[in-house]
């Protein structure tokens, strides 16, 4: 048996306290990496918006270059049809 009676519970407080700061200093790194991580995603996603902007005006340009090159071998065509008549 001990000589005299030792009180545990300041023992047991501080030990909450390294706890507890351990938890917040996780945590900060926690919310730090997560925000790293959504800034990449946020640049990704914008980087995504811009190159299907851009696929968009080039699909739009090839089918209307398309649409003029049917056109002209329509009245091209047309033209050999009225020679044949």
């Amino acid at each position: 048996m001990a000589d005299a009676p030792t009180d545990a519970v300041p023992q047991i407080l501080i030990k909450i306290q390294e706890s507890i700061a351990a938890l917040r200093s996780e945590m900060g790194q926690f919310r730090q990496s997560t925000e790293t991580r959504f800034e990449r995603v946020e640049t990704l996603i914008r980087k995504q918006r811009r190159d299907a902007a851009g696929m968009l005006v080039m699909m739009r340009a090839t089918a209307s270059d398309f649409d003029e090159r049917v056109s002209d071998v329509e009245e091209r065509l047309s033209a050999l049809e009225a020679k044949a008549t």
